[in-house]
């Protein structure tokens, strides 16, 4: 039993190595693209916290299981994949990106949309697609210039009311009625 622990950790070794062999990359060229993609993380680097120059960040596709509070300190973000982890919630901090245009949450384990995702009055492109989504707040309506809204493959039974308000919405799934 005390071999499979040893296994384990070196198959996630080289994976950790390389993500911090990326964001040191990204560090010291100054690059605002980082993909972090497919390493099977557990956890963001906090190192990844001090990227304050980043426009794009991918974290897809990993065994996330939360998101730190420091991605509140990524205010340059203009675009974020959390896509395919094993998300639930998101920190209160991800409110402070108000300059993100498009947020990835896509096949993840969320129940609800997170409310501070509504407090991103600036999103433009908002990927929700195989979640367990039952509802959505009545807070989505602050999100005024919300373009695109994809909720597929969710237990949604109906949308509310206050989603008519997002009169800049241009594709959507399911569109509202």
């Amino acid at each position: 039993m005390s071999k499979h622990p040893r296994r384990r950790r070196a198959q996630q070794t080289p994976n950790l190595t390389e993500a911090m062999m990326r964001i040191e990359k990204a560090r010291s060229d100054g690059d605002v693209d980082l993909s972090l993609e497919k390493l099977g993380l557990t956890e963001l680097p906090e190192s990844v916290g001090q990227l304050t120059q980043l426009c794009k960040l991918n974290v897809s596709r990993n065994q996330l299981t939360r998101v730190p509070e420091f991605i509140g300190q990524l205010t340059q973000l203009r675009e974020l994949k959390l896509s395919s982890n094993q998300l639930t919630a998101l920190p209160e901090s991800i409110s402070q990106i108000s300059r993100l245009r498009t947020l990835y949450l896509t096949n993840n384990l969320f129940r609800g949309l997170p409310e501070p995702v509504t407090r991103l009055t600036r999103l433009e492109r908002l990927y929700l697609s195989g979640n367990r989504l039952t509802a959505l707040p009545k807070s989505i309506s602050r999100m005024t210039r919300l373009q695109v809204l994809f909720l597929g493959n969710n237990k949604l039974t109906e949308l509310p009311e206050s989603i008519g308000r997002l009169t800049q919405l241009q594709e959507s799934v399911p569109r509202p009625q």
